[in-house]
C-alpha cells in the first residue's frame, strides 16, 4: 500500500446545515490552527496534516455556496439530491487521501486537541483500529455515543427500555477510556485500510443503523474500537433531521431488520420481527388510549414494516 501523504481526511456530510455547517468548520480548521501553531513534527511527533472534504447531498440553503466563498481551502462535493449518510459518506470516503479517515458530521463543534488526541491514540495503539471522542451534548454534559451490538438482548432492552430501564445496557458514555463494539457515525477516524479491507458504510441504509453495521463488519475483519474520553467533541444532535422522532423509530426499526437479514440466522430474525410487532402493538394501544396522534401514526406505520 502506498504510503499516503496526508494524515487525516476528514469527511463532513452535510445537508441543509449551512450555519450548523459554518459553526463545525471552523471549529474543525481552528484545533489545527491551535495544534499546528503550538508544536513542530519530530520523529515521535507528526503534525496533523488534514484535508477537509464537505459532501453537499442536494442542499437548497445556501451551504455549498458558503464553503466556497468563505472556506476555499476546503473541498467540496456537491450532489444533485440527497443521497442518505451511507452514500454521501461513501462518495467522500472513495476521495480522500488521508493515513486516517474520520466520519464527522455537520452538526458538531470539535473542541480543542480533540483530532489530535484522536489520531496519536491510534499512532500509539497499533491494536486498535478505531477511535472515538466522548460525545457532548451542548451544556456539555456527556451524550451517549457507544454501545453494544444489537443481539437479541440488546435489540429487546433497546425498544422496551422506556419501561425496563436499562437504557446504558444498550448505549453510554463509558466513565472511562475503553474498547467498545460501536461508536455513532457522528464522530470516529478510522486508519484508511479499515475502509480499504471492509468497505464502505452499507448504501442499503439510508439513515440510522449504518454505523452499527459497519463496526459489525469491521469486528469480523478483526478490527478493534476504543472510546476515547479524553477527546471531546460537541454534538448537537439532527441537524439534518426535520421529521421530529418519526423518521428516526421507523428507520431503526428498517436497520434493524437489514441487520438481522444481513448476518443473524433466520431464527433470530423471526425473534426479532416478533418483538418489533409486541413493541409497535403495545405503543399503538397506548397512542389510542391516550389519543396521541404521534403514537398512532409512528407505530401505525411500524406495524407494517416487515
Amino acid at each position: 500500500m502506498a504510503k499516503r501523504k496526508v494524515r487525516l481526511s476528514i469527511i463532513i456530510l452535510s445537508w441543509n446545515t449551512k450555519t450548523l455547517l459554518r459553526q463545525c468548520l471552523r471549529s474543525v480548521i481552528g484545533d489545527q490552527l491551535s495544534v499546528t501553531s503550538k508544536e513542530k513534527p519530530t520523529a515521535g511527533n507528526r503534525s496533523l496534516i488534514t484535508e477537509i472534504i464537505v459532501v453537499d447531498n442536494g442542499s437548497s440553503d445556501g451551504s455549498p455556496q458558503m464553503v466556497k466563498k468563505e472556506f476555499p481551502q476546503v473541498k467540496l462535493i456537491e450532489n444533485l439530491r440527497n443521497l442518505g449518510f451511507a452514500k454521501g459518506n461513501n462518495i467522500g470516503i472513495k476521495v480522500a487521501k488521508g493515513e486516517y479517515i474520520m466520519l464527522l458530521n455537520s452538526d458538531t463543534i470539535v473542541k480543542p486537541g480533540a483530532l489530535e488526541k484522536l489520531t496519536r491514540f491510534l499512532d500509539k495503539n497499533q491494536e486498535f483500529a478505531i477511535a472515538g471522542p466522548r460525545l457532548l451534548n451542548q451544556d456539555e454534559t456527556s451524550q451517549p455515543n457507544c454501545g453494544r451490538f444489537p443481539g437479541l438482548l440488546v435489540s429487546f432492552v433497546m425498544l422496551f427500555k422506556e419501561h425496563l430501564g436499562g437504557s446504558d445496557f444498550v448505549r453510554c458514555s463509558p466513565k472511562e477510556s475503553k474498547k467498545v463494539d460501536w461508536l455513532m457515525g457522528s464522530a470516529f477516524v478510522a486508519r484508511s485500510e479499515v475502509f480499504e479491507k471492509v468497505g464502505g458504510l452499507d448504501e442499503k441504509l439510508f439513515m440510522y443503523m449504518e454505523e452499527v453495521e459497519w463496526f459489525y463488519r469491521a469486528k469480523k475483519a478483526a478490527f478493534k474500537a476504543y472510546f476515547l474520553k479524553e477527546a471531546e467533541i460537541i454534538h448537537l444532535g439532527r441537524g439534518s433531521s426535520k421529521s421530529g422522532k418519526r423518521e428516526p423509530i421507523l428507520n431503526i426499526y428498517r436497520g434493524l431488520i437489514y441487520y438481522y437479514r444481513k448476518h443473524k440466522s433466520l431464527p433470530e430474525l423471526i425473534i426479532l420481527l416478533a418483538m418489533l410487532k409486541l413493541k409497535a402493538a403495545f405503543a399503538l394501544i397506548i397512542g389510542w388510549i391516550k389519543n396521541d396522534n404521534y403514537l398512532k401514526e409512528t407505530y401505525g406505520q411500524a406495524l407494517k414494516i416487515n
